[in-house]
């Protein structure tokens, strides 16, 4: 029989790091940025407080773990939601990847801190870079098929995109808005008005 004790578990195949990374997960779901370290991800999966250091160099290197697996799921569920569309419309396309956006945020907040809230300090792993810049790839690729692909202000209505589905998932994360507020619904509306309001400003 092995040991019931839980530093003297053992992990194979990346099991560690994946514990790890779950127990990041369940620290900042509880709201506990201040008892985010690689000692507590240790005690709550049962490893000696070293044992991270095998996977992860410093706690920054985990929340930079976090954060980049964050965006690579992002990505995908935005994919699956536009390729969803209904009439396949760059527009439709469009609405629905922000639609999914907001929901990704919502429904995922621990990984949405790292990808944007806890940059300071961050060592942000070439995983973490290429993450990010896929995201912000596919939201430019989304938003040239809406306004025009010849259209020399791409970044900027891509940043105007970008501010207001990231301000609603944040205000929504961070109780901001109105208990009663039917925020679905204020989100598609906003939503739908989007790509005309983006052909409709000029060149930046």
């Amino acid at each position: 029989m092995g040991s019931s004790s839980p530093n003297k578990r053992r992990y194979h195949h990346g099991g560690l790091s994946e514990a790890l990374v779950q127990a990041g997960i369940d620290i900042l779901t509880e709201g506990g940025i201040g008892q985010f370290t690689l000692r507590e991800c240790a005690r709550r999966v049962g490893v000696s407080h070293a044992a991270p250091k095998n996977h992860f160099p410093t706690v920054d290197h985990l929340k930079s773990e976090i954060g980049a697996r964050g965006f690579e799921q992002m990505v995908r569920e935005l994919a699956v939601a536009a390729d969803a569309a209904a009439g396949q419309s760059a527009d439709s396309r469009f609405i629905a990847m922000g639609i999914a956006y907001v929901r990704f945020a919502t429904a995922n907040p621990a990984a949405y801190q790292m990808m944007f809230r806890d940059q300071q300090g961050f060592a942000c792993t070439p995983r973490f870079l290429e993450a990010a810049e896929a995201a912000w790839d596919q939201l430019e690729e989304a938003v040239a098929a809406v306004i025009g692909l010849d259209r020399p202000d791409v970044e900027a209505r891509a940043a105007h995109a970008f501010a207001l589905v990231h301000g609603f998932a944040s205000l929504i994360i961070d109780g901001r808005l109105p208990p009663d507020l039917a925020t679905d619904q204020v989100i598609a509306q906003s939503l739908e008005s989007l790509p005309d309001a983006l052909r409709g400003v000029g060149t930046a």
